[in-house]
């Protein structure tokens, strides 16, 4: 009998994804993307080549409905604590202050302080973005590019913040590079150092955000390639998306009238001639806009193919180290691509090539519109293509399907549960003598190896004015200042038939609950 339960224990070890096969605790990395749209890589649809990203996904797994917070501070936030951004003061509530310059509670760790009991060494390589230093945060290693609207520049960067001087320009200095030989240099000690302690990695690139800027050989790959315009190219992604089974809805229709999310007047006063505001039908735009706007999204496109082959790169230091087979990598982005128009960062220089250091431009809402196919609206919006991002997972010895989709819905507060359990971390029911609340978070694990749902009440968002909530199939989301729409997303992800009209009693309990949920976060942070 004794010998028979220790098989079961045994068999239960080999089995449980918490474990490798060898029964170590598993490295954990977590690629974050800035502005990237759902669509924007090839496993989820794009011509942009990304054969890093889609080998990662041919030998793991595809979630399709996996959320952010539609912006890039409250993500970060809420992805390296499992709360709301809200509950934490990283993004406002309705006649309450937060947001970027708001800290968080004592009784918020982040992801790395509560993995120190397991022995993770913890390193962070790229964008911050959220409040205080990053070693304070539980990071033993930092490189911390603060981007001065430039990715040709050291300006802004922090080594274990301590500010990097002087500060070096000039293309050899492009912060995607940067951050991937930062995360290669930190592998590579840690292979030499601490062999035998596992780790985290937090990789933060700020591609593709805004401003356009690329290395001039990753653009001529794109060069002419978008000429067809934003309408052509949706139904292109698309198509591909249907037929990897990424959707099963329809295609949103096309708002054209659009606008830029934010106001920023004076960033406004020096936009080139090529742009415009809205998304007209490719057709009537001039041939001048059409040729400008075309090679702004050749230079989106070269972003996103340098990034990959920078994780590439990342992902051959892991085979050299043979550290490949137990590190869970994980690829996201912070929210949808952007509709925004500005020049913000040290005016334009319009005799200068479009994508170099002394050009400003932004991708804006026509082949945004693209870049979050299948979906409707942008970055800064809770409607899906505000909210939702790729996300990946690849562990060969944890997650033994290959190339499967998961269509439970998640959010990037369900990533702290998540690898607090693979680590084999309970959390603290206090930090810093102060009660820790519940969390919202969902652990996935239990979808790592079947495509399972988890179970939860429902998933909340708000962002200046823009509300939503989701609970089982059912989204009720609304523009700020706007009445309730209601979408059932297995039939609509694509948001296309509000069914308001035609439920008001289903409208009226989701929006309570979305009021109730809203009063506990109010009442938790004051």
């Amino acid at each position: 009998m004794k010998s028979f339960f220790q098989a079961l224990c045994f068999l239960s070890l080999i089995h449980s994804p918490s474990l490798s096969a060898e029964g170590t605790k598993p490295n954990v990395i977590f690629i974050l993307c800035d502005d990237l749209g759902y669509s924007d890589i090839g496993c989820y649809g794009s011509e942009i080549a990304t054969p890093n990203l889609d080998a990662l996904a041919k030998d793991g797994l595809r979630f399709t409905q996996f959320y952010n917070t539609t912006r890039c501070w409250p993500t970060r936030g809420a992805l390296l604590t499992g709360y709301y951004a809200q509950q934490i003061g990283r993004d406002r509530l309705p006649n309450l202050p937060g947001g970027v310059m708001k800290n968080r509670p004592a009784w918020a760790p982040l992801l790395p302080a509560l993995l120190k009991e397991a022995g993770y060494l913890s390193y962070h390589s790229g964008k911050w973005h959220i409040d205080g230093k990053v070693l304070e945060g539980g990071f033993d290693r930092s490189r911390n590019i603060v981007s001065p609207g430039n990715f040709f520049t050291t300006a802004g960067t922090s080594i274990d913040d301590v500010p990097l001087k002087p500060v070096q320009t000039g293309e050899e200095h492009y912060i995607t590079i940067a951050t991937a030989d930062h995360a290669i240099e930190c592998l590579k000690d840690h292979a030499k150092d601490t062999p035998d302690k596992p780790f985290f990695q937090y990789i933060a690139f700020h591609a593709p955000h805004f401003p356009l800027h690329a290395l001039p050989q990753d653009i001529a790959k794109y060069s002419g390639m978008y000429s067809s315009g934003w309408d052509a190219l949706r139904k292109s992604r698309f198509e591909k998306q249907k037929a990897m089974g990424l959707t099963k809805g329809e295609l949103s229709a096309l708002v054209r009238e659009v606008g830029p999310p934010a106001k920023f007047p004076d960033a406004q006063k020096h936009l080139l001639p090529g742009e415009v505001y809205d998304t007209p039908p490719w057709t009537e735009l001039t041939p001048e806009q059409q040729a400008f706007q075309a090679h702004k999204m050749a230079i989106h496109a070269a972003m996103v193919d340098r990034m990959d082959q920078e994780i590439g790169r990342i992902i051959a230091q892991l085979k050299a180290m043979d550290a490949f087979g137990n590190t869970l990598i994980m690829f996201a982005s912070d929210n949808g691509a952007s509709a925004e128009i500005m020049i913000r960062d040290g005016g334009h220089d319009p005799k200068a090539e479009l994508g170099s250091a002394t050009t400003y431009p932004c991708l804006g809402p026509g082949f945004s519109s693209a870049a979050n196919t299948p979906f409707r609206m942008h970055k800064s919006w809770v409607h899906e293509g505000g909210i939702s991002t790729p996300l990946i997972a690849h562990w060969p010895r944890g997650i033994k399907q290959k190339n499967e989709l998961r269509h439970t819905p998640a959010h990037v507060i369900d990533i702290v549960p998540t690898v607090l359990e693979l680590a084999g971390v309970t959390k603290p029911t206090q930090w810093k003598d102060t009660p820790i609340p519940a969390a919202p978070g969902r652990s996935l694990v239990a979808a790592f190896n079947a495509d399972k749902t988890i179970e939860r009440d429902s998933l909340w968002w708000l962002h200046e004015g823009h509300r939503a909530i989701r609970v089982g199939d059912w989204k009720l989301v609304a523009f700020s200042e706007k009445e309730w729409e209601l979408y059932n997303l297995v039939t609509d992800r694509a948001e296309q038939k509000n069914l308001a009209p035609e439920q008001p009693d289903r409208v009226k309990q989701l929006a309570a609950e979305w009021e109730k949920q809203t009063k506990e976060f109010t009442e938790l942070v004051r």
